[in-house]
């Protein structure tokens, strides 16, 4: 039709407009589609129309993140929470970390370097309890290698370490343990073992002059003590031989004694005189004296030690109750020299045990110990898994999945059939399906999906031709 008055309506031969479909017409359902892009409501049509698919994909993770939460196991966390150690104690504390890096070997190596420029004592702390040596006695002590299923040492402290967490308050300079276990009992135990450990290793390892003269004076009076129980021993047996108590006052009672008896024996002796002049040498009374002078010469020729050498000391013991006084003198020496050693020991002893004391007092001040604020305690409460927020992802990304798989397949059906993406994707597809091998029930490998395979390339190339 023609005219001037009458405007001719160009063809629509876009493609941006035109879809793929009959002659150049789309469905509805592919105008619906292709208009997707930037329409929420269309986005909405879109997940409507798929909504028992989402439904399914979000009851599936809902289900899957439920069993997977409660399949986790439990882990409880304990925590302990340390003092900082006072200012005057970190002089010893120091060495103390200084000789740790040096013998644990390798766990502390930076420690001995980096000492000056520690901003508190409470990092030593924090390196003392992530040393080796800390590490190996929990793991020894709670069997971690069995219970982490590790084979080597390596393996046990690392997994120790992750299962540990070991922090500082920069601002309060409290030092914070926390230990996670799957056994809550088991975790407060082994906050206690870093508690106690870090208390031995600090006490153990300190180089403070406290502690040398401590150690010093405790060798020291382990010999001396030797020695005063020799000298002790010695002195006994000298004195149970010899009958020698306190030579000064066993001189000073014979002596007085023996004058006694040479004093009754001049008197006995006298009367002896006197009773010769009168009776004959039969009579009783003059035998009765001459009796009691024979015996008091024979006391004072046994307490005087006649017929003994006086330079000679017995190794037997002899018959009389105390020794002689010929041998009064040679005893004195011997008494003396051992009497003297045993009380010199017993002086150095006594000194020393003053001193050893003191050490140990002031060793005590400078070493410091571990002041807990808050004891490891047995938690209650889980730590881990956080069932809720793995029930409500879990849940989140199915539906996400089912989401995105909707809108693909919305994508891939508004991609034309002859799109060479679209193609090369079938043909990939097609290709790794039939290279899976597929059996049938009685075991022979399927020889359907084959045939069809090859149909398919075979139309596919038909089509190709017909073009």
């Amino acid at each position: 039709m023609s005219g001037a008055g009458v405007k001719q309506i160009p063809a629509i031969t876009d493609p941006q407009i035109l879809e793929p479909g009959l002659n150049g017409e789309c469905a509805p359902e592919e105008q619906e589609i292709a208009t997707v892009n930037g329409r929420p409501i269309q986005i909405l049509r879109l997940l409507w129309d798929h909504r028992r698919l989402l439904l399914k994909a979000g009851a599936i993770g809902l289900l899957a993140s439920t069993l997977v939460a409660f399949l986790i196991p439990r882990s409880y966390t304990s925590a302990a929470r340390l003092m900082p150690p006072d200012s005057n104690q970190s002089g010893g504390l120091a060495m103390a970390a200084a000789a740790l890096s040096g013998g644990a070997g390798g766990s502390l190596g930076g420690m001995a370097t980096e000492m000056l420029g520690l901003k508190s004592t409470s990092d030593i702390f924090v390196g003392i309890l992530s040393s080796r040596t800390a590490q190996d006695k929990l793991i020894q002590q709670f069997d971690l290698k069995k219970l982490y299923g590790d084979s080597r040492m390596e393996d046990a402290r690392r997994d120790l370490a992750e299962h540990t967490g070991i922090s500082v308050d920069r601002k309060s300079q409290i030092i914070t343990i926390t230990v996670t276990d799957h056994d809550a009992k088991r975790a407060a135990a082994m906050g206690q073992a870093y508690v106690e450990e870090l208390n031995h290793l600090v006490a153990e390892l300190s180089t403070s002059s406290a502690r040398r003269e401590r150690i010093f004076l405790e060798e020291r009076l382990q010999a001396v003590t030797k020695d005063l129980e020799s000298s002790e021993k010695e002195f006994s047996e000298f004195a149970s031989k010899n009958t020698a108590i306190d030579i000064k006052e066993q001189g000073k009672a014979m002596v007085e004694a023996a004058a006694t008896l040479q004093g009754q024996l001049i008197a006995a002796e006298s009367e002896y005189q006197g009773l010769k002049q009168i009776y004959t040498d039969s009579n009783v009374r003059v035998r009765s004296v001459k009796a009691r002078i024979d015996e008091l010469k024979r006391q004072l020729e046994k307490l005087g030690g006649k017929g003994e050498s006086a330079t000679t000391i017995s190794d037997q013991p002899g018959d009389s109750l105390y020794p002689s006084i010929r041998k009064l003198p040679l005893l004195g020496v011997s008494y003396a020299d051992l009497y003297r050693r045993t009380r010199v020991q017993e002086a150095i002893f006594e000194a020393l045990t003053k001193e050893y004391e003191m050490a140990k007092v002031q060793e005590v001040k400078e070493i410091p110990t571990v002041k807990v604020l808050d004891p490891p305690n047995i938690p209650d409460k889980k730590s881990f898994p956080p069932r809720l927020l793995i029930v409500f992802l879990g849940t989140a990304f199915a539906f996400a999945i089912a989401t995105t798989w909707a809108f693909g397949k919305a994508a891939w059906d508004r991609t034309g059939s002859d799109d060479p993406n679209k193609l090369f994707a079938q043909e990939v597809f097609s290709t790794v399906r039939a290279a899976v091998p597929r059996f049938s029930q009685n075991g022979t490998e399927g020889q359907a999906n084959t045939t069809k395979s090859r149909i398919w390339f075979w139309r596919r190339g038909q089509g190709a031709t017909q073009k």
